[in-house]
């Protein structure tokens, strides 16, 4: 199973509105186009990057902002914004394996407790990324090609 795309389209989303707010007004048709998506698909993904209070988005004249310093918002932060899984559970377990089979017997006695170490060691990693480290990189990347 794979994480929600929602969770690294709002983390380009994030970084764009950081890198370019000097230059551009930042609309959610400035950001469809850097993502390369539909309009729609960035007003959804901004009303819950609002809800979760990461974003201002000021209709008309005004533009999307970051509510916090990039510094404040974790890569975590944005993972449950834009709730990326199913119940909060990122892997699913198939439901009812066969109680008859030995494996299907003892499956999630096996694999319950690993599949919560894995999926807490992912969010104690996305805990310690911060949107400011992201930013930084992708502005070295931008400059780069500047000097090329």
């Amino acid at each position: 199973m794979q994480i929600s795309s929602r969770f690294t389209i709002a983390i380009h989303m994030l970084i764009a509105i950081d890198v370019l707010k000097d230059d551009f007004k930042i609309t959610s048709d400035l950001l469809a186009s850097s993502v390369h998506t539909n309009p729609v698909v960035i007003r959804r993904i901004s009303e819950q990057l609002k809800a979760a209070g990461l974003i201002e988005v000021q209709r008309g004249h005004g533009g999307t902002s970051l509510k916090k310093k990039p510094k404040d918002i974790t890569l975590l932060d944005i993972y449950k914004a834009v709730d990326c899984v199913e119940d909060g559970d990122l892997f699913r377990f198939h439901d009812e394996p066969n109680p008859l089979c030995p494996v299907g017997r003892n499956i999630h006695t096996v694999m319950d407790g690993k599949l919560i170490k894995m999926q807490e060691a992912l969010e104690n990693e996305m805990a310690r990324t911060t949107l400011a480290d992201v930013i930084k990189e992708t502005k070295q990347l931008i400059a780069k090609e500047k000097r090329k």
